[in-house]
């Protein structure tokens, strides 16, 4: 799609000190942030504001102050616009039972305003797209809550828009079905060039998935940053050793020789979640740079310990919250036992 370069292909979403207060509830305090074009995870535990900012984008709800913009276009004056460009895919299931994903998705395409043979033909590109072209003439009450998510996709991206909302698309998918709609939502972007904004409530999803990362709660911004930027500079090195005669505990040799070459060494132990860790001999060694991997092989060699794995890893999002702010990466508990399924994910 061609098309004039403007301030909105630097920015496909903007906010100046968005605020949405209810009698009882702050959902949006101050809010200002920018999104590029990408993937973009929006991240908080559920309550942070994360639909209702996206409400306020999509013009059906009136923020209490402050300014946002979607592809240049202002929220307050511009709704219909805006929803003629953006697709938007709901949190909550609203699938007509007795309908087929054809009809509905047909619908969608004409209400987005594409004239009856260019419904059909994106309708069937689309579905084929979100892997569901073989069971796209059956009732959509029979489908399963992955088939049912991936209509909700499709409808989403039928009009071809420059831009998709897509709220907590993996909301009741089995870990199988979760990946498989992150790949989907990955190639949106590389395959057909659409943006996308993805909300979530566990950190895991979007670390793998997405280019940019902003998290909120109650309704503040706490981070904004590229995924590579949260994970890149705190990379460790798992590593894990035999223990020998002369070492009956080669994990603590080798971590006491680690120390001494001035190296930041800590034991694996619990993940975030509270359960044991795949290993109780894993260390994980802070990566300063090249010079780190030959101290490592150094001193194993010098010990006389058998290596087991020895293998880059970069920090979970949610270890790197909590470091920084001494909470868990999820921003409190959402209600859904999901307090650790950022270090699951």
């Amino acid at each position: 799609m061609s098309h004039t370069t403007t301030v909105e292909d630097v920015t496909v979403i903007a906010t100046e000190s968005l605020s949405k207060r209810f009698p009882r509830v702050t959902a949006l305090d101050r809010l200002s942030v920018d999104i590029t074009p990408g993937v973009t995870g929006l991240v908080g535990a559920n309550g942070a504001g994360k639909s209702t900012l996206i409400k306020i984008l999509l013009g059906l709800s009136p923020a209490s102050e402050g300014r946002a913009s979607v592809l240049g276009l202002d929220v307050a004056t511009d709704g219909s616009a805006i929803r003629e460009r953006v697709g938007y895919m709901p949190e909550h299931d609203c699938l007509p039972p007795d309908v087929s994903a054809t009809e509905f998705v047909v619908h969608m395409a004409r209400m987005s305003g594409l004239p009856p043979t260019a419904a059909r033909e994106r309708t069937a590109d689309t579905l084929r797209h979100v892997g569901l072209y073989e069971e796209r003439y059956r009732p959509m009450g029979g489908y399963s809550t992955g088939m049912k998510q991936r209509v909700k996709l499709a409808q989403a991206l039928v009009h071809d828009p420059r831009l998709v909302l897509l709220d907590e698309p993996t909301n009741g998918l089995d870990p199988a079905g979760r990946d498989e709609m992150l790949g989907l939502i990955r190639r949106v972007h590389t395959d057909f060039g659409i943006s996308v904004l993805v909300t979530s409530h566990l950190l895991g999803e979007l670390e793998r998935t997405c280019d940019h990362v902003v998290v909120i709660d109650g309704g503040r911004l706490l981070r904004s940053s590229s995924t590579r930027e949260f994970t890149q500079a705190t990379a460790s090195l798992a590593v894990e050793v035999t223990d020998t005669a002369a070492h009956p505990d080669g994990t603590a040799a080798l971590r006491a020789a680690l120390a001494e070459a001035g190296l930041t060494v800590r034991a694996a132990g619990r993940s975030g979640d509270g359960a044991a860790s795949a290993s109780e001999h894993l260390l994980l060694v802070d990566v300063d740079g090249d010079e780190t991997y030959d101290a490592v092989r150094d001193a194993i060699a010098r010990l006389g310990l058998g290596l087991i794995r020895m293998e880059q890893r970069r920090h979970r999002m949610a270890e790197i919250f909590r470091d920084d702010d001494g909470n868990d990466g999820n921003d409190g508990n959402d209600g859904n036992g999901s307090g650790g399924a950022a270090d699951a994910a």
